[in-house]
């Protein structure tokens, strides 16, 4: 008896010295939005608005960001398909404040996803795009 609860404390302490990632799943990195559109200029990232038409409509685009309503169909997909024509390239998700981005990207790294990453403050946001002043591309 004894010897299974000391086997047990082995595991448990060495559970805590495992990094949160292997515990909980892939972290998600994040990025600002001076970062991103940096990266976005440079072509080291492709960056994707995954809100509505509508919001497209209203604040337009990050310049250099391709539309992709995240409630669409086949969001996953083609979200797949931007991966294949950008290989080697991380893929860096913005929406109206960067929360829905950080979820989604968190939910398909639980799928095997990985270089995704989450723009902090979204568009709208506080430190986000539009609050940063950087530029947007009309929507039509």
């Amino acid at each position: 008896m004894q010897r299974g609860a000391a086997t047990r404390r082995i595991v448990l302490a060495g559970s805590l010295l495992l990094p949160a990632s292997f515990v909980f799943g892939q972290a998600v990195t994040s990025l600002s939005v001076r970062e991103t559109y940096e990266a976005v200029q440079a072509k080291r990232i492709v960056l994707v608005d995954i809100r509505s038409a509508d919001e497209w409509a209203d604040t337009g685009l990050p310049h250099g960001a391709t539309p992709l309503d995240a409630d669409g169909p086949a969001f996953e997909p083609r979200l797949a398909g931007l991966r294949l024509d950008n290989p080697g390239k991380r893929i860096a998700l913005i929406d109206r404040t960067g929360a829905q981005a950080a979820a989604i990207a968190q939910k398909l790294a639980g799928r095997g996803w990985r270089d995704l990453a989450a723009v902090r403050g979204g568009m709208l946001g506080p430190g986000g795009w539009l609050a940063e002043k950087l530029p947007v591309t009309e929507y039509r």
